[in-house]
C-alpha cells in the first residue's frame, strides 16, 4: 500500500510500535471505516448523486473520483528516492528474491484466493484480482523502518516497483484477467477487457503522478536538498494521499450503498483472502529469505516490500475499466481497511522473528541504529 503516513523518527527496537505513528496514522483503519458510513449515508440522503457525478466525467471516469485518485498517488510518488535505482544491481540476489516474489508469486497466489474463495462473485474477485497485481510502492518504508528493516534496501526495492508498474501491471492484468482463466477453462465470459483498458488507466493515474512526483524530488532537491524535502516538504504534502483516499471512499460508498446494505456478508467475504494473502506472502517471503541466507534487516525489507500492495492504483485501474459503481472497486476499497491493521501486526510478528536469524545478523540489525 501507499504512503499515508509521515516518515517514522529513529528509535530503540523496544519502542511501541504504535507510539512511532501519527495519531492520523494510527487510526487509518478508523478513518476508513468512517469514511465508509459517511458515503452510505450520503448515498440515502442526496439521491440522483450519480446523475450528477456523471455529469462531470473524464472518459468514463468520474472527473471528482479522478481528481482525487490523482490527489492520493502524487504524495506516495514524491517520497520515492528515484536515485535509488542505479544501485539496486548491487546485490542481484535480493533484487531476483524481490522480483520473484511481487511479480511471479503474489499476483499468482492472489489470483489462486480469489478463485478458490470466490467462485460466486466474480466482479469482486476480478477486483483482488487487480489488487494483487498492484505491488507496494511506498507505505512499504514505514512498516519496514518499524521492524527495524534495511531502509536502503527497501528505499530501492520501492522505487523498482514504482517503475516497473509501468511497464507490468498492463501486460500482468491481461494475462491474469482474460487469458489465464481462459486456458484454465475457468468461468470468465461475462468479463471484457482489454490490454489497452488496464494500460490507459495505469497510464493516467500512476504514469501521471509519477512524472509528477519524479519532478518534484528532482527539482526541490536540487534547490533546497534533500534535508528540507525530506523533512520538511513531504510531511507538508503527506496528508494529502490520506485525504484523497478518504474522499474517494465516502464517492465510492455513496454510490454503492444499495449494494452494501442489501449485501453486508460481502464485505467480509471480500476480506477473508486479503488476510489469507497478507499472511502467505509476508510468512512465507520470511521463510525463503532466511533460507536463501539474508540477514534479518534484508529479510525484512523483502519481505514487507511482497506483503504489501498499492491499493490505490488498484482502484483507479478498477474505476477506469470497469467503472465508479462496479463490484471490482468495492473489492479495492476494502483493501486498505484490511492491510493496515494486518501489517502493523506483522511488525510486532517480525521483531519477535528476529530470533530465528543468525547471531551475526541480528547483531547487524542492533548495531545500525535502525
Amino acid at each position: 500500500m501507499s504512503d499515508f503516513v509521515r516518515e517514522a523518527p529513529s528509535g530503540s527496537v523496544d519502542d511501541p510500535v504504535r507510539r512511532r505513528l501519527s495519531t492520523l496514522d494510527r487510526f487509518l483503519p478508523v478513518w476508513i471505516g468512517l469514511a465508509m458510513v459517511a458515503g452510505l449515508l450520503l448515498g440515502r440522503w442526496v439521491p440522483g448523486l450519480d446523475d450528477v457525478l456523471a455529469a462531470f466525467e473524464v472518459g468514463s471516469v468520474s472527473l471528482p473520483i479522478a481528481v482525487g485518485l490523482l490527489v492520493m498517488m502524487y504524495p506516495v510518488l514524491a517520497k520515492v528516492r528515484y536515485d535509488e535505482l542505479g544501485h539496486v544491481t548491487g546485490d542481484r540476489r535480493m533484487l531476483g528474491t524481490s522480483i520473484l516474489l511481487n511479480w511471479v508469486l503474489g499476483p499468482a497466489l492472489m489470483f489462486a484466493l480469489a478463485w478458490l474463495m470466490l467462485p460466486d462473485l466474480p466482479e469482486y474477485r476480478t477486483g483482488l484480482v487487480i489488487v494483487g497485481l498492484a505491488r507496494c510502492i511506498a507505505m512499504v518504508l514505514i512498516w519496514n523502518d518499524l521492524a527495524c528493516g534495511d531502509r536502503e534496501a527497501a528505499a530501492i526495492l520501492v522505487a523498482l516497483n514504482a517503475v516497473f508498474q509501468i511497464v507490468a501491471f498492463a501486460v500482468l492484468g491481461y494475462f491474469y484477467l482474460q487469458l489465464l482463466p481462459g486456458w484454465l477453462g475457468l468461468d470468465q465470459a461475462a468479463l471484457h477487457v482489454s490490454m489497452w483498458d488496464i494500460a490507459k488507466s495505469v497510464l493516467i493515474f500512476l504514469g501521471l503522478p509519477l512524472l509528477a512526483g519524479y519532478l518534484t524530488r528532482t527539482l526541490g532537491e536540487r534547490v533546497k536538498g534533500r534535508h528540507w524535502y525530506e523533512t520538511t516538504f513531504l510531511p507538508r504534502i503527506g496528508p494529502a494521499a490520506l485525504y484523497g483516499l478518504l474522499f474517494t471512499i465516502v464517492l465510492l460508498f455513496a454510490l454503492q450503498g444499495d449494494t452494501i446494505t442489501s449485501q453486508p456478508l460481502d464485505v467480509a467475504r471480500i476480506a477473508v483472502p486479503l488476510l489469507a494473502y497478507f499472511a502467505v506472502m509476508w510468512g512465507g517471503s520470511m521463510l525463503l529469505t532466511r533460507a536463501l541466507g539474508f540477514d534479518y534487516q534484508r529479510a525484512t525489507a523483502v519481505s514487507f516490500t511482497a506483503a504489501g500492495n498499492n491499493f490505490e492504483l488498484a482502484i483507479a485501474v478498477a474505476i477506469g475499466v470497469f467503472g465508479v459503481a462496479s463490484g471490482q472497486a468495492l473489492a479495492g476499497v476494502v483493501g486498505p481497511l484490511i492491510e493496515v491493521p494486518v501489517l502493523v501486526g506483522l511488525v510486532y510478528v517480525s521483531l519477535w522473528a528476529r530470533r530465528f536469524f543468525t547471531e551475526d545478523a541480528q547483531e547487524r540489525s542492533t548495531t545500525t541504529g535502525v
